[in-house]
Formats: structure tokens, C-alpha cells, sequence
């Protein structure tokens, strides 16, 4: 068997002779299953776009005048800023005129004003031409405004003498190129370009509109959720519905389902109902997110507690090692005991104070790249010092 497969005639053979088996494939379809479920599922209209109805609203009247003026959305990430612009864009052009009409650039492409003196302004100054091929249907169907969109994704990357270029590119081009500029913190734009944009404020998804969207992705993608999870979801994401979306595909996969989507053989089907039948549990998505077990914080807490005689840095010292060793995240061990600490009624607010002051200290000095276990360590020797306190 072994020669017969290292055989390359015999293998040919062998392909050849089973071909006719084998059933096309349809490219566009594999290229679906495979695509991530962000992706896969991000709103094609703007009707699709959950939880930011004035914005949609007024996005929706521009599209019926076919005039728009230049736009800066802006709010936390994940809430549907870009899925926005290129659902606009896609309802305004069609797929046939799409490609010719939107330039988008991302964080990843350098922003520096090289890039906005050549491609952004080469591409702003090009005059529109006439489409071939299109027909008068087509433009029944999309309006096909006489203008150009340049996306700028992550516009508060950008460094101030690039904003500043863009400035003027804006205002010679305006008849024949709008730009809109994404970014998560406005402050970073600056006041001369932000002030020749139209304002639009993307707010974090609340739990109805997120969880909807979620069970409608899980339904689709025949997953099997154990209750709460959703809840769990929401709850990691923190009103980042593309990080939601990512854990659940992740669980999924986890699980084997969602991976045999699209399929009609018969021991598929089989398979597919099997792997449906496996649920995604609460644990499984707090593993995938890094979430830390509450015993694990449970014990943090327990050595943290000031003692009558001698010092709890013994205890502390013990139980910080054992959470460094196991590699969990001091980020969010501190995020998940500041919750702990702060939310405690049986806590003085004067020692809340003190300690919200040592939280924001070290949250800074893990920004700026300090070591993780000696981090942790000061935070829980500090807190359980401020407990102490008469």
C-alpha cells in the first residue's frame, strides 16, 4: 500500500480512476466556509448594521439624495465603523463600479505624508470615467453619485503632518472625491480636519442588539450554546461585537462545528449532527477569552487579607507565583481584581481611593512594559498593606 501511494503513475492512477467520484467543488462556497466569521458576516447593508440607528438614519437619506459630504466616524472598536462606510459604499456604486470608485487605506499601510502627497492625492484628483458595460438597470439599482470615496481606517494613527497635507487634498477635490475618516479617539484628529467632516459617534453595542446578533451567527452556523453563554460573550467582549464574534468562532471550532457547513453527503450530515450535538460551554469561551478562574482570584483575595501578626507578603509571594507559572495575563488579573476589590461594599472608601490609585499606577508601568510577576506582586503586597490600615 505504502509503494503503491509513493508510486507517482500508480497515485495518477488512482486520482484519475477515482475523479469521477468526486463531486466540483464550487470555489466561491469553500472560500465562504473558510473565511473568518467576521468577515463572513459583516452587514452588507446598512440595514444590516445593529444598534446605530441615527447613524444608519441619516446615512440612509444621504443615499437617496446621493450627496455626501465628507465623514469622521468615530467611537470603541468593534461597533461597526467600517462595516458602515463599505455597506454605504457598496449600496451607493454596486459591485461592478465598487473597485473604481473606493480607496481604502488601513493602519497597516504606512501614513505617513508621502502617502497622502502620492496615493491618496493621486488617487483624489482622478477624474471619473465612464463605466462599459453597465447598463441603464444598473444604475436603477445603485445611484452611482458622480464622486469618489477615500476610506482612511484608523485615521488617529496618522501623524500630524500627513492630517495636515490631507487638509487642502480635501478641499481642492471635493467635487469629485469625499473622504471618510475612521478612528477610535477624535481628540487625535486634528481641529482643521475634523471640523470640515461631518460627525458621526459609534456607541458601544448594548446587550439586546449584541446578543441578537450573536444567536442569529450561532443559528446559522449550527452551533450547540450552553445557557449563558451568550451572556459570557457579551461580557468578554466589553461592547466589541468583532471580538464576540471571534471567541464564538473559536469555541466553535473548538467543538468541531461550523467547519462542516455547506455540505450534503450523507456521513457528513451524520458527522455534522454529531458535532452540532457537542455544546460550547461558559468555560470553554472564558479559556478562549483568558478569563482567570474565580478560585484562582478567590485565593489572590484569601492571601491578600491582612493578619494580626507578621506580614502577608509570604502568602502573597505564594500564590503570585503560582498564577505567573500557569501564564496568566496580568492585565487581566488585575482588571478582574480591580472588580473584585472596588465592587466590595464591605470595603472604607477611603481605602478605595488609595487603592484605585495603585491600580491606575501599575496599569501605567504594564503599558510601558514592566515585568508581570513583580507588577502583580507590588499590587496585591500594596492592597493587602491599605486592607491593614485602622
Amino acid at each position: 500500500m505504502a509503494a503503491t501511494f509513493f508510486n507517482n503513475k500508480a497515485r495518477a492512477a488512482a486520482v484519475a480512476a477515482g475523479g469521477s467520484k468526486q463531486k466540483p467543488t464550487d470555489g466561491k462556497e469553500e472560500q465562504t466556509q473558510y473565511q473568518p466569521w467576521v468577515e463572513k458576516y459583516r452587514p452588507k447593508t446598512l440595514g444590516d448594521v445593529a444598534a446605530q440607528d441615527h447613524t444608519t438614519r441619516v446615512l440612509q437619506r444621504t443615499l437617496q439624495a446621493s450627496n455626501l459630504p465628507h465623514m469622521l466616524f468615530y467611537g470603541p472598536p468593534g461597533t461597526g465603523k467600517t462595516s458602515t462606510i463599505l455597506a454605504l459604499a457598496k449600496s451607493l456604486f454596486g459591485p461592478a463600479l465598487y473597485r473604481s470608485r473606493i480607496l481604502e487605506l488601513n493602519a497597516s499601510d504606512e501614513r505617513g505624508i508621502g502617502i497622502v502627497r502620492e496615493k491618496v492625492k493621486g488617487f483624489a484628483r482622478t477624474q471619473l470615467s465612464h463605466p462599459t458595460g453597465v447598463g441603464k438597470e444598473y444604475f436603477e439599482q445603485y445611484p452611482c453619485p458622480p464622486f469618489k470615496i477615500i476610506i482612511l481606517d484608523e485615521a488617529d494613527s496618522m501623524t500630524q503632518d500627513a492630517q495636515s497635507a490631507l487638509r487642502r487634498t480635501m478641499e481642492q477635490y471635493s467635487r469629485i472625491t469625499r473622504f471618510c475618516l475612521v478612528c477610535n479617539y477624535v481628540t487625535r484628529i486634528i481641529e482643521p480636519l475634523a471640523s470640515r467632516c461631518s460627525k458621526f459617534r459609534f456607541k458601544s453595542l448594548d446587550n439586546t442588539a449584541a446578543s441578537d446578533r450573536l444567536e442569529h451567527i450561532a443559528k446559522l452556523e449550527n452551533l450547540n450554546l450552553e445557557d449563558g453563554v451568550i451572556a459570557k460573550l457579551i461580557d468578554c467582549s466589553e461592547g466589541d461585537l468583532r471580538r464576540a464574534i471571534t471567541y464564538m468562532q473559536s469555541a466553535g471550532r473548538l467543538v468541531n462545528a461550523g467547519s462542516l457547513g455547506g455540505k450534503k453527503d450523507g456521513d457528513e450530515d451524520a458527522e455534522m449532527t454529531d458535532a452540532s450535538s457537542r455544546q460550547v460551554t461558559v468555560r470553554m469561551i472564558e479559556e478562549i477569552a483568558g478569563v482567570i478562574p474565580e478560585d484562582v482570584l478567590d485565593r489572590l483575595v484569601q492571601a491578600m487579607q491582612p493578619t494580626k501578626f507578621g506580614s502577608s507578603y509570604e502568602a502573597v509571594a505564594k500564590v503570585v507565583t503560582d498564577v505567573v507559572a500557569d501564564g496568566w495575563s496580568a492585565t487581566q488579573l488585575l482588571l478582574q481584581l480591580y472588580r473584585r476589590v472596588v465592587y466590595n461594599d464591605a470595603i472604607p472608601d477611603n481605602q478605595k481611593n488609595k487603592i484605585v490609585m495603585v491600580f491606575s499606577e501599575m496599569d501605567k508601568r504594564l503599558s510601558d512594559g514592566a515585568d508581570e510577576h513583580l507588577s502583580i506582586l507590588d499590587v496585591a503586597v500594596k492592597i493587602s498593606g491599605i486592607l491593614g490600615e485602622s
